[in-house]
């Protein structure tokens, strides 16, 4: 009876230590040297600017199993990709002048719903700011992680203007940490 408990617990452990482990090394691709921007942020979650095709091909080699696109527009041509990348795709339509709650909720739902399914979720938009933002909040909304390590990652990428200030502001407001 303890055999069948623990072989499926072993086979959990070694996927999630697989998962982990896919997300640090992901930075030593020299297939992504020139991503935009490129984070890793947590064991689970990158970002980035828009890669190419070659660069989502590393990606997933790399565990990438999810893609959140913030870019609005006619996203067609990219969510066809993902499908034949086999990769979960979400694209959030996040207008560059006005971000707002719902942007943020729905990006929420999707970071949850792909942290049930597993593997590492890539946020990326063109130049990986709106991404930045996105993941900072995340990360001190929903993750609850400490501001300071969170802030750094996103004082790397680009100092948010009035606009963003704004609306990481109007977020932080309605998700108290």
């Amino acid at each position: 009876m303890k055999l069948i408990i623990i072989i499926p617990l072993i086979t959990i452990y070694f996927t999630l230590v697989s998962f982990c482990t896919s997300a640090q090394s992901i930075g030593t691709d020299p297939a992504l040297e020139n991503l935009k921007n490129f984070q890793i942020n947590t064991p689970t979650m990158v970002s980035a600017g828009l890669p190419n095709q070659a660069q989502f091909e590393a990606l997933k080699a790399n565990g990438v199993f999810n893609v959140i696109d913030l870019i609005p527009g006619d996203r067609s041509e990219e969510s066809k990709l993902m499908r034949s990348l086999a990769l979960q795709y979400q694209n959030i339509a996040v207008e560059w002048d006005n971000p707002t709650l719902e942007n943020f909720d729905e990006y929420v739902i999707a970071m949850q719903q792909f942290q049930k399914d597993g593997g590492v979720t890539l946020t990326h938009c063109k130049l990986n700011w709106r991404g930045a933002v996105f993941t900072y909040l995340y990360r001190v909304t929903q993750l609850n992680e400490p501001e300071a390590a969170a802030k750094k990652d996103l004082d790397a990428t680009w100092q948010p203007n009035e606009t963003w200030q704004h609306f990481i502001e109007d977020v932080k407001e309605k998700y108290p940490s």
